[in-house]
């Protein structure tokens, strides 16, 4: 049992309607929605993204929570992650992501019941640095099958001490030690923070890696180029951030009041 979740901003500038159309495509012909519940947090687009999400409302689909401006990706999240369920794991993804696994959220969550150290369990972009062999610590994964029993499948599992965020599954158990996304700004480092509590917490985090992924967003625009800049000016917040929970100077449990 899973809450998915996905925060959309778009306008008539960016003109991300037609990635968050091809993600929720995506969605309805992959997520089983009898086990699993899909919100969007829609950080005050455009009508015709209004227009869409009313659509998939209507059919059943979604759940949509409106919000009056943008907040940001971790304060969007945490206000659909309100609702989740005693036992119910939470993704969070981007709405420009296709997933071509039919079954990948009970594969995530299947991970997660193999093996309860997991935290936090993500689909990995074909563009991501980690791997085995790298000799940047940062990025220097370790690549293992998952424990198994006679009859069940070969599960591979990435661990990495950053899981970037485009698809990635909370445990319903690391949720109750860490509580809620925690983000400087309005983009950028929840993630990565998210990351850090969870290895504080005791858990490991990594990836999916058979699972294909794509990022329908190539990054090469002005949209994509101003969430870097806002991110980059939140950077010291992240390092201040980051020192503390290393230090033991701030709690791992985030309560979001918004």
């Amino acid at each position: 049992m899973a809450l998915i979740s996905m925060a959309v901003f778009d306008t008539a500038e960016n003109n991300r309607t037609e990635y968050t159309i091809e993600t929720l495509k995506c969605l309805e012909g992959t997520v089983n929605r009898d086990n699993h519940r899909i919100f969007v947090i829609d950080n005050a687009s455009c009508q015709k993204t209004k227009n869409e999400l009313k659509y998939y409302q209507n059919e059943g689909m979604i759940t949509v929570i409106t919000l009056p401006e943008n907040v940001g990706t971790a304060r969007a999240i945490n206000k659909a992650w309100k609702f989740r369920k005693l036992g119910e794991h939470c993704v969070k993804m981007d709405n420009d992501v296709l997933i071509y696994q039919t079954n990948w959220v009970e594969l995530m969550e299947e991970a997660l019941q193999r093996d309860p150290k997991i935290g936090i369990v993500g689909l990995k972009r074909k563009d991501l640095e980690e791997r085995p062999d790298s000799t940047n610590d940062w990025y220097k994964s370790l690549l293992y099958f998952l424990p198994h029993e006679p009859g069940q499948s070969w599960i591979p599992f990435e661990e990495c001490q950053h899981v970037m965020g485009t698809c990635q599954m909370y445990s319903s158990a690391l949720l109750d030690k860490i509580g809620y996304l925690r983000q400087p700004g309005i983009y950028g480092f929840d993630d990565s923070l998210a990351s850090l509590r969870a290895r504080i917490a005791g858990f490991v985090t990594g990836f999916l890696p058979h699972i294909q992924i794509d990022h329908i967003d190539r990054g090469n625009n002005s949209y994509i180029q101003e969430k870097r800049d806002m991110a980059g000016k939140d950077m010291n917040e992240y390092y201040k951030l980051r020192d503390q929970y290393l230090k033991g100077e701030l709690p791992i449990y985030y309560e979001d009041e918004g």
